[in-house]
């Protein structure tokens, strides 16, 4: 299988983006890294567990190193799959993803998406600096579970453009026990005929330029030994001779019928299933079985035959002192090749010299003509050191007549979803809280924010513009202010 766990392609791809640049835009290539978990947490929450050795920070203190990854994708099964559970997920950040952004916040990490189906959670993390380059970001999930009625087994996934480069992140509980190889075949079938996008030149999978794939996708040893056998394998140290018949591989290099055009570094660890919980003793109810698994994929026909993208599969290893499931979790660190001087088209903010709180203040900013605005974008109103995209104080919508009450009230979100209707409105004392004048090549608008955002004085703040096409959209980050300071006029202080 793969001998070397390093990807590269040179063959140019009609139809992307980076075909309608400007021929004096010259682009370069630099290394970016991604780090990779899947977890089968088995419905236990984080409570009393340090998950910083699984993030790969035992030992680092120093936020500013440059051995961060810039990307983190968390993967994890079985989240909160009592009724109960998702009830509560439907109001607030579920506990695992709270627990992992406290951690990487004082690294100055942000959560860009988390998505959720049932059991089945990714969260996405970037590093604050590359935020504002944040482009196309969707998610989308798929069925398999029942006939694809019932959401415990398939798919979901978040996709983005960074730097000029389409990536994907797919995670994956794919079904159960030995003998249902047929089933997984089948599942994976299902996810590739129904999991779409809705970003031109890359509605399919296979069609990002980066694909990360990984989950429990429950693929078992081929044969007919028993439990005690596959133990004793590992024990003698046999995990080669074990892993030429590993299902996965087989179905992947032999038989071509799933993820075939994935590839993966093969595992050097013991096998991730079966343990008894609280242990790292093998249930030998079951064989044990490589079932926690991390693939990638680069699409070879990427866009330019003078800088090329590239992949490579730099670390892939399991924590056997992680015990609260059955499963171990399962780490993988990558190297990728980005465009960094790519620039999409956004939108300036003017200066912000300060934010009179208790008053309207009118944010000003530049739309390039080549801006495509949507009909639900938005600007939201950010602490300095937000952690999450959806730790907006405020908002206002770029193209309502009027918008809704600018600290939301309820868990309707303007990220991924459509203007929320509500009888209690702003009170803008403008009723033309919108104006829009056209220059040669740009226009200039200003846009009135309501005097009832929760601000404090003293405090520092930025404004975020999205473009967003609505319920279920596709969203960019647009747009990004400079850090200005939040006063109490001094007619209004107490």
């Amino acid at each position: 299988m793969n001998s070397s766990s390093v990807m590269a392609g040179n063959i140019s791809k009609a139809g992307s983006d980076l075909q309608q640049l400007p021929q004096q835009q010259q682009l370069y290539v630099e290394t970016y890294s991604v780090y990779v978990v899947t977890w089968n947490v088995g419905t236990r929450f984080p409570d009393n567990i340090s998950l910083r050795s699984l993030l790969g920070l035992q030992g680092v203190d120093d936020p500013n190193t440059q051995d961060l990854p810039d990307i983190y994708a968390i993967g994890l099964q079985e989240v909160n799959v009592q009724p109960q559970q998702q009830m509560l997920g439907l109001f607030k950040e579920d506990p695992w993803t709270h627990k992992i952004k406290k951690i990487l916040r004082d690294y100055d990490y942000v959560v860009i998406k988390s998505e959720q189906m049932q059991g089945l959670l990714l969260s996405l993390f970037v590093r604050r600096v590359h935020v504002k380059h944040m482009r196309d970001i969707e998610p989308e999930f798929t069925r398999t579970g029942f006939g694809g009625m019932w959401g415990n087994k398939g798919a979901v996934s978040i996709r983005f453009s960074l730097y000029g480069c389409a990536i994907t992140f797919v995670v994956a509980h794919l079904a159960a026990h030995d003998k249902h190889l047929d089933e997984r075949i089948e599942d994976y079938e299902q996810i590739m005929e129904n999991h779409h996008y809705h970003v031109p030149h890359y509605r399919e999978i296979y069609d990002h330029d980066y694909v990360f794939w990984f989950g429990d996708l429950n693929f078992r040893l081929m044969g007919d030994d028993s439990p005690a056998d596959v133990l004793a394998a590992i024990k003698n140290e046999k995990l080669s001779e074990l892993i030429e018949r590993d299902q996965l591989l087989h179905v992947r290099t032999k038989l071509q019928k799933a993820f075939h055009l994935m590839h993966e570094r093969l595992p050097a660890f013991p096998p991730t299933f079966k343990f008894h919980e609280g242990t790292s003793n093998y249930d030998l109810k079951r064989r044990p079985a490589w079932t926690d698994r991390i693939l990638y994929a680069l699409q070879p026909l990427n866009k330019r035959p003078d800088e090329r993208l590239a992949i490579e599969q730099r670390s892939y290893k399991s924590f056997p002192a992680y015990n609260i499931s059955d499963h171990k979790p399962v780490s993988s660190e990558f190297s990728v090749k980005l465009y960094p001087n790519y620039r999409a088209p956004c939108v300036n903010f003017k200066e912000i010299a300060e934010w009179q709180i208790g008053e309207e203040n009118t944010v000003e900013y530049v739309k390039p003509n080549d801006f495509e605005e949507r009909n639900h974008d938005w600007i939201g109103v950010y602490r300095e050191d937000f952690a999450s995209l959806n730790e907006y104080i405020g908002y206002e919508y770029v193209n309502q007549a009027e918008s809704p009450p600018s600290s939301p009230d309820s868990p309707v979100d303007p990220f991924f979803e459509s203007p929320p209707q509500r009888s209690r409105r702003h009170h803008h004392r403008n009723h033309e809280r919108l104006r829009r004048q056209q220059l040669q090549d740009e226009e200039d608008i200003r846009l009135d924010f309501s005097d009832d955002i929760n601000m404090r004085d003293g405090e520092r703040y930025l404004l975020i513009y999205f473009q967003n096409t609505g319920m279920r959209g596709v969203t960019s980050i647009a747009g990004m202010s400079n850090i200005f300071r939040a006063i109490v006029p001094r007619g209004n202080a107490n």
